[in-house]
């Protein structure tokens, strides 16, 4: 039996998210998922006298692409690709995963090569068309996720259909102390970061760009970071798992970094000279994700966290200009039970263990 939130959160995703207008060439892109999410989204897409474009990929067969990568081949794979995204109003992509580690045996050097191509396509896609970037459930991510499958598609769904809209006047307030906010402070176990944000404008996330959402974000001025920060969420990234992930910050760069891999982290790390400085600082407060599961569109939204983000700035009103095919969202967890912290804007704390403090604030908690 079809089930009927598929089609909600298709009409969710043309509607709200991407806002598709009549005409709009819109480009469709599933990754390991069923073919009815596709032909829901593209039905979605002609109720809104729109032109669907679709692309469906395998993941096992995108990793024995990339085995074999070489420079002319992904030239024009990306020349390609790049010319028919200029020609795209919408971009929507659903991405399933068999295995989180699917590609976690393809050489540093080829996935280097893979990400540095097709870098030009995701900076048209981000730059240029209004775009949404979700996860479909499936057994694998229910068992990262430690729960059922049939739990976890219940879960999903109550996240994804989250009403965002109610959410944008808090988060606006909170984008603007965020626009006017100079010094920033945070604190917490293992972690001791001060950074600045003066000329840098805030962006609020409410389910225009990812689903699930519920984030602010912006980034440090590139050479303002000083201190250390200790992660405690587990994270995955370029197929290889990070645990217990630890920078230490001179001048903006990251002159030490520590995990469970360390010779892992600093090759990803060493991938460029962006790699090593901050792009994105974000405040998380997604109410409905609580634990992380190795999954950032959920981990990065996990309510009472934040994310600091090593790599490639977005650009627009909060791109401090830092430059890399790295763009590693890794996120600190606040709550009490998971050690607490505090967040202060110009020696005010705005958020203590997770919650807001500003009367304005409190309805994000």
């Amino acid at each position: 039996m079809h089930d009927p939130r598929i089609d909600q959160l298709a009409r969710t995703l043309v509607r709200y998210s991407t806002q598709v207008k009549k005409g709009d060439f819109v480009w469709i892109d599933c990754f390991d998922v069923p073919g009815y999410v596709a032909q829901a989204l593209i039905r979605a897409v002609v109720d809104a006298k729109a032109h669907p474009l679709v692309h469906l990929h395998d993941t096992s067969v995108t990793r024995e692409m990339m085995m074999h990568a070489a420079d002319v081949q992904y030239d024009l794979i990306g020349q390609h690709q790049l010319e028919l995204m200029k020609k795209m109003d919408c971009y929507i992509a659903v991405r399933g995963s068999n295995n989180i580690t699917e590609n976690s045996d393809v050489p540093a050097e080829r996935m280097k090569l893979v990400m540095s191509k097709l870098r030009p396509l995701q900076n048209e896609r981000v730059n240029n068309t209004r775009w949404c970037v979700l996860r479909w459930p499936t057994s694998a991510m229910a068992q990262q996720a430690g729960m059922s499958t049939q739990g976890f598609e219940d879960f999903f769904f109550r996240v994804c259909l989250l009403d965002y809209a109610a959410l944008i006047p808090s988060m606006n307030a909170l984008k603007k102390l965020m626009d006017k906010t100079k010094d920033v402070h945070i604190k917490g176990p293992g972690t001791d970061l001060r950074f600045s944000l003066k000329g840098l404008k805030a962006i609020a996330c409410g389910g225009r760009h990812n689903i699930p959402d519920g984030e602010v974000f912006s980034a440090p001025v590139k050479d303002s970071v000083e201190g250390v920060i200790s992660y405690n969420a587990p994270t995955i990234y370029q197929g290889i798992a990070f645990d217990s992930v630890k920078l230490e910050f001179s001048k903006g760069k990251i002159v030490k970094a520590t995990a469970n891999n360390t010779e892992a982290i600093n090759k990803i790390f060493d991938s460029d000279d962006g790699a090593r400085f901050i792009g994105e600082f974000a405040i998380a407060f997604n109410r409905e994700i609580k634990e992380p599961m190795r999954d950032i569109l959920f981990d990065e939204k996990i309510a009472g966290s934040f994310h600091f983000t090593p790599g490639q700035a977005y650009e627009g009103p909060a791109d401090n200009g830092n430059r890399s095919q790295v763009h590693w969202d890794l996120v600190c967890i606040q709550r009490p039970d998971y050690g607490g912290g505090e967040i202060w804007f110009d020696g005010q704390l705005i958020r203590k263990d997770g919650k807001f403090l500003l009367p304005e604030l409190k309805p994000l908690n």
